[in-house]
């Protein structure tokens, strides 16, 4: 229950930010239910379709304006790089932060 009543608030928050009213509603949902869902025995694909949700304008990138939940609370550490963006490869890097 807390799961759920989770996963809507952030929905609700993330509808409410001026950086994703543009984004389709469902998408950031199904995003939001997806991260809620993720554990130590999740998968690259189910990884990998969480980006593909969360990629907003397409360029294979998540910005930090993209990032939402738990990617928003550890995208410095995601972004092995330091160029302000998450590649696929250092967005996999989520799933060793749920270990």
């Amino acid at each position: 229950m807390k799961k759920i009543a989770l996963t809507l608030t952030l929905a609700i928050t993330m509808l409410s930010c001026s950086s994703v009213k543009n984004v389709d509603t469902a998408t950031i949902t199904q995003a939001t239910s997806l991260l809620s869902s993720l554990s130590s025995n999740s998968t690259i694909q189910q990884v990998s379709t969480l980006f593909s949700l969360l990629d907003a304008d397409n360029n294979e990138a998540i910005s930090s304006t993209e990032a939402i939940g738990a990617v928003s609370d550890n995208f410095n550490v995601l972004d092995t790089d330091n160029n302000s963006s998450l590649n696929l490869s250092e967005f996999t890097g989520l799933l060793d932060l749920l270990k």
